[in-house]
């Protein structure tokens, strides 16, 4: 297992770096702010750059001194005030405002091959007639299937400005030939809501993968669509929601918070302290609730979980969170390439600010979920540093910490039951994907008549899926080995009926599967089932 976390762990502390530094809280107010200015820089820049231009013996890049001018600039402020390229930032903005402008497919590649795992429901793809399990072979008469492609390649030339057209060759099975179809592109929606069902009679939940341009309204159907279903008890999942636009976070906290109950504030050397209360939204004020955070939730994640828990709300489960307390605001340049700068900092109802410190190098500053780990942070609460020992106190008199995260009331270590030599060996080769992918494309007919995730179960487990499995990954190089099997079965076999379902019917299939497995959800559950309202 030590060996699995070492290779895995590294890769998803890049990705929630990647995404907390560039979609950082950068709202001070309900509306977006952002500063839109001519580069200048101090006058020794200003002047060495001038010089440059008249008297350097050979052409130079102006662009690119002026690029890496701002970039020396801010590598001595903070972790979180960057430089961002006009193409960076457009890429990175892009989950947040809620579209982008696409033919509309979920793709995988395998066996060097762009395979249509799902079909966005009334996109255009689906207009014309492209349907999950059509291999992408040409792209405007151009090869794109055995060269090596790449998903940004692929995304790069399937993407492109609404109302402009694609040509498509697809190999579909029963067809001896590439089937060709003509696309034209729309806006396809993003979504930050991933999942929201009921668990149970009366408990809910809602899983939220970022806090995005439309997530206050997808909250506000989420939880009618629930309510409706006979929700009484929440579970709000924020385990890796690695942030996003403060407004969105401040709009949801509303709904569960009495009129006039302070959510967040912020204040900089420069910015003069700002507040944030609750409104008379209140629709989830009779819900118990419970909220879920992990090491990679972060920045609006945190202000969120920072707001119910010093307002006594709800009760907070899981792991310390990220900790990060910074607000930036976007200062936009002609060219439509950007710097995020640190302005404020953010304060959860009690005083806190959860930043963690950074005043170290940038190394020990990425590094820290690492070192969280090497610690034994995620199995044991004991071994948790708090950086700020000053006692905050919530509204009912609870003592809270700052200085390196919102630390839950109730601490959950991470789940490694199930893990084996085998389990790792099959996933170093990806290949439950592989199979999913596989069996689904040989089986949709039979998968489509199945409508809910309880279906796939029942009609998986037929079929001897699991069994089936274990003979695919020997024939891939994973030979059987009877005791990795025995020790890793529940979580191979739920892992797979989970990523078939989602193969078919999308989220609605797979989370209701991979909760089973999900120690901390399942946890959570008990808790929320189990104490009254006033404790939560």
């Amino acid at each position: 297992m030590n060996k699995l976390v070492k290779i895995w762990l590294p890769l998803l502390l890049a990705a929630a770096f990647a995404f907390g530094m560039l979609v950082e809280s950068n709202i001070l107010g309900r509306s977006n702010r952002q500063t839109i200015i001519r580069p200048r820089w101090g006058s020794k820049i200003d002047y060495l750059i001038g010089n440059i231009m008249q008297s350097y013996v050979d052409t130079v890049n102006i662009a690119e001194l002026e690029e890496n001018a701002a970039i020396s600039l801010l590598k001595d402020l903070d972790p979180h005030s960057t430089y961002i390229s006009a193409e960076e930032f457009a890429e990175m903005n892009e989950p947040l405002e809620g579209n982008f402008d696409g033919i509309g497919v979920q793709f995988n590649i395998q066996k060097d091959t762009v395979y249509v795992v799902n079909v966005i429901a009334g996109g255009p793809s689906e207009k014309v007639g492209i349907r999950a399990g059509d291999r992408i072979v040409t792209v405007s008469d151009s090869l794109i299937a055995g060269i090596g492609i790449s998903n940004n390649e692929v995304m790069k030339l399937l993407r492109g400005p609404r109302g402009t057209k694609v040509r498509v060759g697809i190999a579909r099975r029963g067809e001896r030939d590439l089937v060709p179809f003509e696309i034209t592109r729309g806006q396809i929606p993003l979504y930050s809501i991933d999942a929201a069902y009921m668990m149970n009679a009366e408990t809910g939940y809602i899983k939220l993968s970022k806090f995005a341009r439309t997530t206050y309204k997808e909250f506000q159907d989420a939880v009618a669509k629930l309510k409706a279903q006979g929700m009484k008890n929440l579970i709000f999942d924020l385990r890796g929601n690695g942030g996003g636009y403060m407004d969105a976070a401040i709009n949801v906290v509303d709904e569960f918070l009495p009129n006039g109950s302070l959510i967040v504030y912020t204040e900089g050397a420069h910015r003069e302290r700002a507040e944030f209360h609750a409104s008379f939204r209140q629709s989830c004020k009779d819900l118990k609730l419970a909220v879920l955070i992990d090491e990679f939730s972060a920045s609006a994640s945190e202000i969120t979980a920072g707001a119910i828990q010093d307002n006594d709300r709800g009760i907070i489960v899981g792991r310390r969170s990220f900790g990060k307390g910074l607000v930036q605001e976007p200062i936009m340049f002609p060219d439509n390439s950007s710097v995020r700068l640190t302005i404020a900092r953010y304060y959860t109802p009690s005083g806190r600010c959860i930043q963690k410190p950074y005043k170290q190098s940038d190394e020990d500053y990425y590094a820290d979920l690492e070192n969280r780990y090497e610690r034994g942070e995620f199995m044991e609460r004991d071994s948790i540093k708090i950086a700020d020992s000053t006692e905050y106190f919530t509204t009912g008199g609870r003592v809270v910490y700052g200085g390196g995260g919102i630390m839950p009331d109730v601490f959950i270590p991470a789940d490694t039951s199930g893990t084996s030599e085998y389990y790792s060996r099959i996933t170093r080769k990806g290949c439950e994907y592989q199979f999913c992918l596989e069996y689904t494309d040989r089986n949709r007919t039979e998968l489509l008549k199945l409508k809910k995730a309880s279906d796939f179960v029942k009609y998986l487990r037929s079929q001897n899926i699991f069994d089936q499995f274990v003979a695919y990954a020997e024939k891939q190089g994973v030979k059987r080995d009877a005791r990795g099997i025995r020790q890793s079965r529940q979580l191979i076999e739920t892992q797979i009926m989970a990523l078939i379902a989602r193969n078919v019917i999308d989220n609605e299939g797979f989370y209701p599967i991979i909760q089973d497995i999900d120690k901390t959800l399942m946890e959570c559950l008990d808790i929320v089932e189990k104490k009254s309202l006033k404790t939560l």
